[in-house]
């Protein structure tokens, strides 16, 4: 019986004990205990979902040629890749998002650096034609209302890159605004905007409000800001990579049969033809193409698609991801570097050429650097010096590798 009584109060001081904590499966010390340090983890389910983004479960497919080569250029070879899962928008971004865009850099750096906003203006005379009377697209297709939700075009990769990270911040300033943690702040002006990375590194303290997330630092203040280890914020938005964007394309999950796929596609619909079969939809268009010589947009009173040029872009059908307008329409940026011969040289997974690593700017007693003019955080090159002994890479720019720069070069002395 005493025993008994024994093993009793053994346990029940066990249940006592770590109750309120979670402990690490490492060294046994509390989780968010202040008593041992106040290491914290947070309770974390999944990762949010951003404003008009689509979840694509990766996977393994074809890349690549699905026709033969009739004009003989021997380039994109098919071959099978793995691309990891992603979040991609749902629909091709639209005059009302890039007017959007230019509003608020013209509110926020209009004043001191108009230079800002004038690189982010799209080149609307990409509708001019010598032999085509076009000039009402050059005046009216950016900012007329009747076109707030057609694609914008004249977008150069520079400024489709650089609307990936302005759309960075201003997702998760709207989280952290919306989560209490930071004041909403319309009078941002120059360098004092929110920038994820800053905020991260302690340099934007605009809006801050005094209490932030607890703190179980039992040297702190009680309140910390977010950390990326917190899961409240989002990862950066960026330019799909080729791989990336013909995957999703494609939408073959639709065409999945336990583990396999039973049918490639040439379109992101099955068949070969640009027409819906369905009984209801018979014969009206897939997506916005021309239809023949002189024909781009069927006769009145039946017309074959939404516009002359460029449809809204929720128009016509959706792939089997959810995504619109994934063929016809308007061009659409990637990530790459463009080589004739990538599909011969890049990796079998999340293959990709453009790679040019940074790290962030430090000063002379290591700390970070101060933030820009622009509110940013600076990047500087890595360089070969600090990555001896690296055996994945030790240079900055690898765009050219394997394709015509040192290392691919059989006499090296001639490089």
């Amino acid at each position: 019986m005493k025993a008994l009584r024994n093993i009793a109060l053994v346990a029940t001081t066990a249940v006592f004990a770590s109750c309120g904590y979670e402990q690490s499966s490492t060294t046994g010390w509390n989780y968010n205990d202040p008593k041992n340090g106040g290491f914290q983890k947070m309770p974390f389910e999944e990762q949010e979902t951003g404003p008009n983004l689509v979840l694509v479960e990766g996977g393994t497919f074809t890349m690549g040629r699905n026709e033969q080569d009739v004009m003989y250029d021997w380039d994109n070879y098919p071959r099978r890749i793995t691309v990891s899962s992603f979040y991609m928008d749902e629909t091709e971004v639209t005059n009302m998002d890039w007017n959007e865009y230019l509003y608020w850099l013209n509110r926020v750096f209009g004043l001191d650096y108009p230079e800002v906003v004038s690189k982010a203006l799209p080149d609307t005379l990409v509708w001019r034609s010598k032999l085509a009377y076009n000039e009402p697209y050059v005046d009216y297709y950016l900012r007329h209302p009747a076109y707030r939700d057609y694609p914008v075009v004249g977008i150069s990769w520079l400024q489709a890159s650089d609307y990936c990270l302005w759309r960075t911040d201003r997702v998760n300033e709207h989280i952290l605004v919306r989560e209490g943690i930071l004041e909403h702040n319309t009078n941002q002006i120059g360098e004092d905007n929110f920038n994820t990375d800053a905020y991260f590194a302690g340099q934007y303290e605009s809006g801050k409000r005094i209490e932030g997330l607890p703190d179980f630092d039992p040297n702190g203040t009680g309140f910390r800001r977010v950390r990326m280890e917190d899961g409240i914020m989002l990862p950066k938005y960026r330019l799909p990579t080729e791989a990336e964007w013909e995957y999703a394309a494609y939408g073959l999950i639709g065409n999945s049969l336990g583990e396999r796929v039973i049918e490639r596609r040439l379109w992101p619909w099955n068949g070969h033809g640009v027409r819906n079969p369905e009984e209801k939809y018979i014969g009206s268009m897939m997506g916005n193409f021309k239809r023949g010589r002189g024909d781009h947009m069927g006769i009145a009173g039946k017309l074959n698609d939404a516009g002359d040029v460029t449809t809204p872009v929720y128009s016509f059908w959706p792939n089997d991801y959810g995504l619109y307008n994934m063929a016809g329409n308007v061009s659409e940026w990637v990530m790459d570097v463009y080589r004739p011969l990538n599909s011969e040289d890049l990796e079998d997974f999340r293959p990709y050429r453009g790679n040019v690593f940074t790290r962030m700017d430090v000063d002379e007693e290591g700390f970070i650097a101060e933030k820009d003019s622009l509110g940013r955080m600076t990047r500087v090159p890595v360089t070969e010096e600090e990555n001896q002994g690296r055996r994945n890479y030790q240079r900055a720019d690898n765009i050219n590798f394997t394709d015509g720069d040192y290392e691919s070069h059989i006499d090296r002395a001639h490089w």
